[in-house]
Order: C-alpha cells, then structure tokens, then sequence
C-alpha cells in the first residue's frame, strides 16, 4: 500500500492531480480496527464535459507510461492493489476532499479524510456494511460527535442519523 501512496504523492508533485484524498474502507484503517477491502479509494477533482460525464482518468497516461495499465472491473491495478479514482460528486464529498488531513503510513504522507466526514458519507451511502462500519466509529469512540452532528446538520443527514440511532435502540 505504501508505494500506492508514493506514486499518487509523486502525481501531485508532477502535476498530474491537483491533489487527493483517501477515503473508503482504506481511510478507516486510520482510526479504527481495520476490516477486509478489496480496493483503494481515490477521490480526486475531475474535469467533467459540460454533460457532467467524466471522460478520462485523470493521470491515466502517467500510469501507464510507469507499467501500469491492468484494469480491474473499475481500478488500475498499482503494486497489487487496486485503485479506484473517485471523482468528487456532492457537497460532502467536496468538504470531505478539502478538510482532508495528511497523516502518516510507514513514512509516508497520505492526505486521509476526516473520520467524521467518512461516517457522515457512510450514513449517506446507507448500505448494511456502511451502517455497521459506523457502528465501529462510534463504538471505538473514533470520531468527535460535535463535529459530526455539525456535518450531519449541514448536509442534511438527519434522517439518516435518527434511523442508525433508532435501529440500535431496537
């Protein structure tokens, strides 16, 4: 995983992403008990065609001039991993990329979404294993639940939190 950092750092460096940031199952791992993925989350800015249709990877021809070109259903396949590019695509997703922090993997920088803003994109997603992942957040006591509430509030995730809330009262 380390080089899949290192070559999205060396993207940014030589200007073919403005910037990243990880998030997913992947981002997690940051801050609470990791749990099985299949892939890395990428989520990056893209340039879209005036329909909103995202018509290239941005990078793409970086990646392949360094071998990497094996695409696997939606990722390129870096060192093994593979890499799903995620263009940015709400409100949350846009806050979540820019309040991204940089922490630290084998010594590597990696810019990692907030924990807060991934259960409030969890909670927006509602799926069964979104749901119970926020389970893990709260249960670990891995998020700040001022912050959280304040990020539920202002993209209208309400309903969401009270149905979670309701669900584990049951």
């Amino acid at each position: 995983m380390k080089a899949v950092f290192q070559l999205l750092n060396a993207m940014v460096h030589d200007g073919e992403v403005q910037n990243y940031a990880i998030g997913g199952a992947i981002a997690a791992v940051f801050y609470v008990e990791p749990f099985a993925t299949q892939d890395i989350d990428v989520f990056v800015m893209m340039k879209t065609e005036p329909t909103g249709l995202v018509t290239t990877i941005p990078g793409w021809d970086y990646l392949k001039k360094r071998g990497y070109t094996e695409i696997r259903g939606e990722a390129i396949v870096v060192e093994g991993w593979p890499v799903q590019f995620i263009p940015v695509s709400n409100a949350l997703e846009e806050e979540a990329y820019l309040n991204a922090i940089t922490l630290d993997f084998e010594g590597e920088p990696v810019r990692v979404f907030l924990a807060e803003h991934l259960v409030a994109i969890m909670l927006q997603a509602g799926r069964l294993k979104d749901l119970a992942r926020v389970q893990m957040f709260l249960s670990q006591e891995a998020i700040d639940q001022e912050i959280l509430r304040d990020i539920i509030k202002r993209h209208n995730l309400d309903k969401q939190w009270a149905s979670l809330q309701n669900r584990d009262q049951q």
